[in-house]
């Protein structure tokens, strides 16, 4: 009996199935957001526990929080406060032709009582006491670059426009460009409104608003010029409020001058030592680093010095003058960085022996005889005339040896005949042609250059003219506008060359079984070029160690500095004269390894504006950040998603509009992302600079892969169910077996490969993965890696011509004019 019970007795089984519950009422997503409020609930992470915070532990992480934002806040603000304070960065834009800076200026300082000084140049410095802070107006005139620099290094921004005259293109076209690199606060100030009736006030400050609104929503109030309330509103708002910063400029030191001062070298008066004067702002400064000067390039630092200035006096005393220059830092020849931008590639890195210094000597010696002997043979057959066929350069006539001229000329007269039969058949006239041509058709030529017929001088007849260069102009952006119109609607489609064979045209292609999965060595047959770039293991984390550097440095934000720069050329001191009373004068401070030249890449949209096709390599001028460079830049296409598997990116001939693409360039090294514009050199209507596009700045990646591809296409000749004959990709036999391994599909989705070559005429036997239409088009994807040349040059604006420095100058109507309108 109690054997029974116990076999009886068992325990519940652990594997016991368990339906899914049914749902509860109301526990949908919509309800469950609902329920929560807001509140999301953060994902545990792997191997640690998450205690439970109590409302205390709550409560002090806010408060830490709020600590954390209010010392960056004061941080940010305390450079403008004290006795040694940094003044506020004002630029005052004229957006109209009539618009006259220096009265919206004169007017903010009689607003507080303060006067103008009419020989202060471009920068003015007003002091208001009631708020206990310094403003620094700059003027700045109609000219694009002026315009871009000092909206780079400003704190605020005031938009003078016009109450009788619309904002002009120019205008418009100043704000775009402001706009995509990015700005700190705008205020819009109009003069000329005490001359608009009474009642239209209220109409032309509501368009001046709605237009501004457009390029500035934060821009919610239009300032009359002539009206002291507005203008003191002003005045409160740059005093009270804390500067917006812009992301990318503030991680960097930059510098508005104040003072620019000049050092002839003993040796070269041409160079010398560059001392400028000015706030440091952005980020501290080491004098281990670099200083670029657009338009002028990078200098080394030779020391810096603090020169401190008293905006107010201390309690019960006068105002101190400037106490004696103190320096703060030395370059240390060891740490400081080189103004070598690239590496210098061994050639001679893979031979198996290397010549000693005797054999170097015997070769550079013998090398110089031999060119030594070339020029006096030069020289000696410079001045020889010799006679020669019509149309022959002087070049050609050079190769003619003197003792077989006679010899030459009658062969050349016998083959002229033989021409001139087959060309015209008439085997009776030959004696006569070739007579007539003796006379008529041969020329004495100067092997030194000149050339002479019957005393004629024949130097000019291949320089083209207007009319001619203007018809050649049409023709070429006629083949472009067919070619982008062809990438278009066949992209990336070529024709078979019928007297080449096609594994000798396409024999640096290959095909790929997955172009985002396939694997492609990024070192693989590199250019000599890429032996001068540099590249680091780990972009971010150097990236990181760079920006934490500038934290020790000695040179702190907000303090006056006076920086001694060396082996800088006298035009940059020209040019500072100039910018002292007309325009500004900005510098930007680099960070360590910037200056090395790497292979960037940036994202560019195109402009909606510029219509005409951007082809990639079109020479076009970059805006990088605060860096101008004259670029051919090869285009690729983005991946939001992220690189690829084997980081393989198509290459793309035109820039395609409404498109994201990348721009591949050899530039400079930049750490951070920097807004980008893109610029023609010339304008292309002629009156303003043409934009093609804008975008952002990308990390520096060497191993990034541009592919070229080509589709080579047939057609069906013959349709088997899943097998086909097909004709027109290739037009013999080795063709298709050196392309067989290469996978083929339809545009219609098949995808196939080749079964075997049919004749001799290039006729394949495909077999694919379903049946095939007879409308339907057989391709074959082939790729080519591509790598953009080093043809990356500094944009200077000094460098340019009279017409493209005009482009970027707007029209300008004078004070005396604008105040009669």
């Amino acid at each position: 009996m109690a054997k029974e019970q116990q076999k009886a007795f068992h325990h519940r089984a652990t594997l016991k199935q368990k339906n899914k519950p049914f749902k509860r009422r109301f526990a949908t997503k919509n309800s469950l957001r609902d329920k929560s409020k807001g509140r999301t609930q953060r994902a545990s992470v792997k191997g640690k526990v998450l205690r439970k915070h109590s409302r205390a532990d709550r409560r002090n992480a806010v408060r830490t929080e709020q600590r954390k934002k209010r010392d960056e806040l004061v941080t940010s603000t305390r450079i403008f406060t004290g006795r040694h304070r940094a003044p506020k960065i004002v630029a005052v834009i004229p957006l109209c032709a009539n618009t006259d800076t220096s009265r919206i200026v004169r007017s903010l300082f009689e607003c507080v009582d303060e006067t103008y000084d009419e020989c202060a140049g471009a920068t003015r410095v007003l002091n208001v006491a009631r708020f206990k802070q310094s403003i620094q107006f700059v003027e700045v005139s109609r000219n694009v670059l002026d315009i871009l620099d000092v909206a780079k290094v400003a704190d605020y921004m005031v938009m003078g426009l016009s109450a009788d005259e619309e904002v002009d293109a120019f205008g418009e076209h100043c704000l775009s460009a402001i706009q995509n690199q990015g700005h700190v606060g705008v205020f819009p100030v109009v003069q000329g409104l005490d001359l608009v009736a009474a009642k239209r006030r209220g109409d032309v400050r509501k368009s001046l608003q709605s237009f501004m609104t457009h390029f500035f929503p934060d821009a919610d109030k239009v300032y009359a010029a002539d009206s002291s309330t507005d203008l003191q509103s002003v005045l409160r708002m740059v005093t009270t409020q804390a500067p917006r910063g812009i992301r990318w400029r503030d991680t960097r030191p930059y510098m508005l001058a104040e003072r620019v001062e000049f050092d002839a070298s003993a040796a070269d008066p041409q160079v010398g030592r560059l001392a400028i004067t000015g706030y440091i702002r952005g980020a501290n400064l080491s004098a281990n680093r670099l200083i670029h000067i657009p338009s002028f390039g990078d200098f080394q630092i030779e020391h810096i010095l603090a020169v401190p200035m008293a905006m107010e006096a201390a309690a019960g005393a006068a105002i101190e003058e400037d106490d004696e220059p103190v320096e703060l830092d030395r370059a240390d020849p060891a740490l400081q960085d080189s103004l070598v931008a690239a590496n210098e590639p061994d050639q001679l890195n893979n031979e198996q022996t290397w010549p000693e210094d005797a054999e170097m000597d015997a070769w550079k010696t013998q090398m110089a005889q031999m060119e030594q002997q070339e020029e006096e043979a030069e020289r000696a057959n410079g001045d020889r005339v010799v006679r020669v066929p019509k149309g022959m350069s002087a070049y050609q006539a050079a190769w003619i040896p003197e003792d077989d001229d006679e010899d030459e000329d009658s062969d050349s007269d016998s083959d002229m005949s033989d021409d001139d039969e087959d060309m015209d058949g008439e085997y009776s006239d030959a004696e006569s042609m070739a007579s007539d041509n003796a006379e008529q058709e041969y020329e004495d030529v100067n092997t030194a250059g000149a050339t002479s017929v019957n005393g004629a001088d024949d130097q000019d007849e291949d320089l083209l003219s207007a009319e001619e260069e203007a018809a050649h102009l049409k023709a070429y952006l006629k083949e472009r506008e067919r070619r982008n119109r062809d990438d278009a609607q066949f992209p990336d489609e070529v024709d078979t060359p019928m007297d080449r064979q096609a594994r000798e045209r396409f024999a640096r292609f290959r095909g790929l079984q997955s172009f985002r999965t396939s694997p492609w060595d990024p070192y693989e047959n590199l250019p000599l070029d890429f032996a001068r770039i540099f590249q680091f293991e780990n972009f971010k984390r150097t990236q990181q160690r760079v920006l934490r550097a500038t934290q020790t440095a000695p040179a702190r934000v907000g303090m006056r500095v006076r920086i001694v720069l060396q082996n800088v050329p006298r035009d940059v001191m020209a040019h500072a004269e100039n910018a002292g009373s007309q325009r500004p004068f900005v510098m930007f401070a680099l960070h360590q390894y910037e200056h090395q030249m790497s292979v960037m890449h940036f994202t560019v949209t195109r402009s909606a504006d510029y219509e005409e096709p951007v082809r990639s390599k079109d020479p076009l001028v970059v805006h990088f950040g605060f860096r101008r460079y004259t670029v051919r830049p090869l285009f690729s296409q983005h991946l939001h998603g992220g690189a690829t598997v084997n980081n393989v990116h198509k290459f793309e001939r035109f820039l395609k509009p409404g498109e994201v693409s990348v721009g591949t360039i050899f530039a400079p090294i930049q750490f951070g992302t920097v807004p980008v514009s893109l610029y023609l050199p010339t304008s292309h209507d002629g009156a303003l600079p043409t934009l093609v596009g804008t975008g952002s700045s990308m990390h520096a990646n060497p191993s990034r892969i541009l592919a070229k591809r080509v589709i080579l296409t047939g057609a069906p000749f013959k349709i088997h169910t899943r097998g086909a004959v097909i004709r027109y990709m290739f037009f013999n036999s080795d063709d298709v077996n050196w392309f067989k391994p290469v996978q083929i599909y339809t545009k219609y989705g098949r995808v196939g490969h080749i079964r075997e070559s049919l004749g001799t005429h290039g006729y394949m036997k495909c077999f694919f993965d379903g049946p095939i239409k007879q409308m339907d088009t057989v391709c074959m994807n082939l790729y080519k890696r591509v790598f953009p040349k080093w043809n990356t040059e500094l944009w200077s604006e000094h460098n340019q011509t009279d017409e493209q420095k005009r482009q970027w100058i707007g029209p300008v109507v004078e004070p005396s004019v604008a105040m009669e309108i």
